[in-house]
């Protein structure tokens, strides 16, 4: 690598001497390179097919930016996704099962929709993989019914998506069917009758046989005798039928206390209740005691809502205990994104659709801040000297990410800015647009009054190479700049990847760049060629670790 930098330097050097005015403005492209124009009318990079695969798993198109809309996102992406499926379909089928399973998305629709497109454009062999992959993918009856939803449209209900789907069932745990059976019933348009029908799996035992047949029967007048269990006076033995049979009771209950007995004794989740119980404390009370981390974060409005959610309450110390548990937060898989918009919506007291308030306490907000940095895996501090650049020009107000309502890319950017200097001891972090500014920020504020401050501030064209020019003319020293942008920069009258180049030539330092990609686009000023710069998906779990390990050499 030593050596490989003064390489570039002796090269640097002689250029400069045949070709005084060798600097390239934004709006053209770099001699000798594949940059390409990018939505704002400048030049960049263009990132292989590989890496724009990563980014939709990852990012999605959800919500679209300032230059391109979420339909033009997602038609350029889904093209992309067709392309790696005819040049490697089975390494695509790896590529959406390990995003999906390792948890670095926000959602997992992306990943969904790409085992659909898998599964209905691959060839037999990836066909066959991707139907395969359905359990590991689409881990809820919700995702199982957006992928029938995607995958119809693509192709017919032949014998292997039969199969395919078939198996999804026959692969859970006879208590863990009844529990999707109940808990996610329908979704858009589709039913587990619809899909059980279509597809006609043959059980595996004589439960499921019996559960099959609740499904595709629980609607037939009069109720065949095999179904008679599931509304019989006492509950049947067997612990999956038993759990249907707590639905079926809950459905005619007519006092709190009988709800209460089915919630605790059956551990029912919320959406097996008829809607009039959730409006009592006592319900939500119960729920609470064995609700997944995942639900628990989504209902803290609700909770707060009905009157659970309280100062010194009891409810506050479990929710509090529950979300700064690293480990448990670890084991739900939460991804940080999710912590975020839970952040913002309950610190607002108004729900997403502005339909109900309630008044959030500050240490359930507090706890909500230090679960969103523990969600990340211990990150190794390099100790280097870094600089962390947030673009916050137009383009990155526009949008949300992962669809996420309100939160934008400039937003999200300086969370994560905020989760390596919280590790590193020499730091600075900048803002930049069209001209670089401070920004009064640290990673001893709360994570929610930073993204105030960087809403805040003013926006104009993006300029890219601002970081390392700013650097270069104040003489500070840099190992590693780390730009969290969309690439669409056009403003500058020097390339990002050139005005590094010139910071390495006059400081001697062997710099790197580090550029997170916030949307999904083909675009990054990091060179492809340049070992020094790289380019990653922002952001997940792993991001930062990455980035350290890069900065150290590492990688």
């Amino acid at each position: 690598m030593v050596e490989y930098y003064r390489e570039v330097t002796m090269a640097a050097k002689y250029l400069k001497k045949i070709m005084p005015n060798s600097r390239t403005p934004q709006t053209a492209p770099m001699p000798g390179t594949n940059q390409a124009r990018n939505a704002a009318g400048g030049y960049s990079f263009a990132v292989d097919a590989w890496t724009r695969l990563h980014r939709f798993l990852i990012l999605g198109s959800e919500g679209g930016s300032y230059y391109a809309t979420e339909l033009m996102l997602t038609v350029e992406n889904a093209n992309n996704l067709i392309q790696c499926i005819q040049m490697d379909g089975p390494r695509t089928v790896r590529e959406i099962v390990t995003i999906s399973e390792s948890g670095r998305a926000p959602k997992n629709d992306p990943a969904i929709f790409a085992l659909a497109l898998a599964a209905g454009y691959g060839d037999e062999a990836t066909r066959r993989l991707a139907l395969d992959a359905l359990p590991q993918v689409c881990r809820t009856g919700t995702h199982l019914f957006q992928f029938i939803e995607f995958v119809q449209r693509v192709r017919g209900w032949g014998r292997s998506l039969r199969r395919g789907v078939g198996g999804w069932y026959n692969a859970l745990a006879a208590r863990d069917l009844a529990y999707q059976l109940v808990k996610y019933r329908q979704r858009d348009g589709w039913t587990h009758t619809d899909t059980l029908r279509l597809a006609h799996p043959k059980p595996a035992d004589a439960t499921r046989d019996t559960i099959y047949q609740w499904v595709t029967k629980r609607d037939t007048d009069p109720r065949p005798d095999a179904i008679a269990w599931a509304t019989a006076l006492e509950a049947p033995s067997d612990e999956a039928q038993a759990f249907i049979w707590a639905f079926e009771r809950a459905q005619t209950a007519t006092d709190v206390e009988t709800i209460l007995q089915l919630i605790t004794e059956y551990r029912l989740p919320r959406e097996a209740l008829p809607t009039q119980w959730l409006n009592e404390v006592a319900v939500w009370d119960a729920l609470l005691q064995g609700m997944p981390l995942t639900a628990m974060i989504r209902n803290l409005g609700v909770m707060a809502k009905v009157g659970l959610l309280t100062p010194l309450s009891t409810a506050e110390q479990t929710v509090i205990d529950r979300l700064t548990d690293k480990e448990r937060l670890r084991k739900a898989r939460i991804h940080p994104i999710a912590l975020l918009s839970a952040l913002r919506v309950y610190r607002s007291g108004r729900g997403v659709r502005g339909k109900g308030t309630w008044l959030p306490t500050p240490r359930v907000i507090d706890a909500l801040d230090e679960a969103f940095y523990l969600a990340f895996d211990t990150v190794t501090p390099t100790t280097t000297r870094t600089m962390l650049a947030l673009d916050v020009s137009g383009s990155m107000g526009w949008g949300d990410i992962a669809g996420v309502p309100g939160l934008t890319p400039r937003e999200a950017s300086t969370a994560l800015a905020l989760v390596t200097a919280r590790v590193e001891p020499h730091y600075s972090i900048m803002a930049f647009a069209n001209q670089l500014m401070p920004v009064a920020i640290s990673p001893k504020m709360r994570l929610d009054a930073a993204m105030d401050a960087t809403r805040r501030l003013p926006f104009g064209g993006t300029d890219c190479a601002l970081p390392m020019i700013y650097a270069q003319t104040e003489n500070i020293p840099v190992d590693t700049f780390i730009i969290l942008t969309d690439s669409e920069t056009w403003f500058g009258n020097i390339h990002p990847a050139e005005a590094l180049r010139e910071y390495r030539d006059q400081t001697g330092i062997p710099a790197r760049l580090i550029v997170v990609a916030m949307i999904s686009n083909m675009h990054s000023i990091a060179d492809p060629d340049d070992p020094g710069m790289l380019d990653v998906v922002g952001f997940d779990t792993a991001t930062p670790q990455v980035m350290s390990d890069f900065a150290l050499g590492n990688l």
